[in-house]
């Protein structure tokens, strides 16, 4: 009887049990169910929001061609100030080193002019220029400080160049390299690259009674995919691989060798010219438009005098610097443009296998000493990591930062930081 009354218990015990439990998974699968048709309805929401958004952006640019360019020309420095950096680790360069695997510009190593627009203000004139004609002056894009070059006519936006001492002479040595980012948001916009001083060297260049006749005028004209000379060549080249018609910013860059002359966009070489007939003085750039309303956005100009190659800089002296390698603001991250000084330096060690070098990273004095000093080092690490996928064997490379401790300029005018932000390869 004993017996029978417990298993009679057990029984009872384990059916409500069971009962529970059924409860329970019953209950967890209507949670899931809930949460997952919630998080469905969250993305489907989110989907629509987007893309009215999208829609709306497309309807103000149509109807309002200058909105958006007047709001974010009103912005200011406070407006789009973030969190205080963080130094991150190095990241994969795959997809900068795969398509900027050919490029081979090397910007001059001494820089001459540098403005990173730093400390602008909105809406005032660019405080490091000095203005041809046009309406221009200082911007916010996405963050980030510009020069803006207002629509004025349909000519375009007019000119400037750069606040030098003694630009009425030829300040410009027989070699020489010039860099600027620049906004192309379609096929209408064009940026000219001028090899003369155009505001103070008129007794060069200005002849004649006529203030706007020139005895010479020399230029490169960029646009979205291609480049051409003027007085310079007749030859127009295409890009090959990035003919794109999508809004971007591209990277311009020239180098001049006493008398030749290649141009770039981003990675492409667009002119490789071996004789130039004209000696060039000063530089200026300008913006125009053929629809009459695009305005334009350049921003990272850097001058700068070229030298002797890096590998004869290191036989005489075991070791060179650069200040080619560039990287995002604060950050460990390799941008594009760095890939030719790279591209240079994985070449030299393919070709001389005794060479094996401690990569050193150096920053300015902006910022934290703990920062710089760990931001320096990540930066070292990203070279060395960057030519490891390029084909080098690491064992030839060491890594060594020193953030802001051994300068080699001063840290008061942005060519000096320019020239402190720097990587340096050492005789291992």
């Amino acid at each position: 009887m004993l017996l029978a009354m417990i298993v009679g218990l057990l029984c009872f015990s384990y059916g409500n049990a069971q009962i529970r439990l059924d409860k329970v998974a019953k209950s967890v699968k209507n949670k899931t169910e809930r949460k997952i048709e919630k998080r469905i309805e969250q993305k489907a929401n989110k989907a629509v929001d987007k893309g009215l958004d999208n829609a709306e952006e497309a309807i103000n640019q149509t109807v309002y061609p200058e909105k958006k360019t007047r709001d974010q020309a009103a912005k200011t420095p406070e407006d789009t100030q973030t969190e205080a950096p963080q130094a991150e680790e190095p990241q994969s360069q795959q997809t900068g080193i795969r398509v900027w695997a050919s490029y081979d510009f090397i910007p001059g190593p001494e820089i001459l002019f540098e403005d990173d627009l730093k400390d602008e203000v909105n809406g005032e004139f660019p405080s490091k220029w000095d203005l041809v004609r046009g309406n221009i002056e200082n911007a916010s894009v996405d963050g980030e400080n510009v020069i803006y070059f207002i629509k004025v006519n349909a000519n375009g936006g007019g000119g400037i160049v750069p606040l030098l001492e003694h630009s009425d002479k030829d300040y410009l040595p027989d070699e020489f390299t010039v860099e600027f980012d620049a906004w192309f948001p379609n096929q209408h916009l064009t940026y000219y690259l001028f090899f003369a001083d155009y505001r103070n060297q008129k007794n060069i260049y200005r002849t004649g009674n006529n203030s706007e006749e020139y005895s010479a005028e020399q230029y490169l004209r960029f646009k979205q995919n291609s480049a051409e000379g003027k007085n310079i060549d007749v030859r127009y080249l295409e890009g090959t691989n990035s003919v794109t018609n999508v809004p971007r910013w591209r990277h311009i860059a020239v180098s001049f060798n006493k008398r030749a002359l290649k141009a770039y966009l981003d990675q492409e070489r667009v002119l490789n010219i071996p004789n130039v007939r004209f000696n060039p003085t000063g530089i200026g750039v300008s913006s125009h438009n053929s629809d009459g309303k695009t305005p334009g956005y350049i921003k990272n100009i850097r001058l700068a005098k070229g030298a002797v190659p890096l590998y004869d800089k290191w036989l005489t002296e075991g070791r060179f610097s650069t200040t080619g390698i560039k990287f995002d603001v604060n950050k460990s991250t390799l941008k594009n443009e760095s890939m030719g000084t790279i591209n240079y330096v994985a070449e030299m060690m393919k070709k001389h296998s005794e060479l094996s070098f401690i990569i050193e990273g150096h920053t300015d004095s902006d910022g934290q000493d703990d920062f710089n000093q760990k931001l320096s080092e990540q930066r070292a690490n990203t070279v060395k990591n960057t030519l490891v996928e390029l084909g080098i064997d690491a064992s030839r490379l060491t890594c060594a930062g020193y953030g802001e401790s051994r300068p080699v300029s001063d840290n008061t005018t942005p060519e000096g930081k320019a020239a402190n932000r720097r990587v340096e390869f050492v005789k291992q």
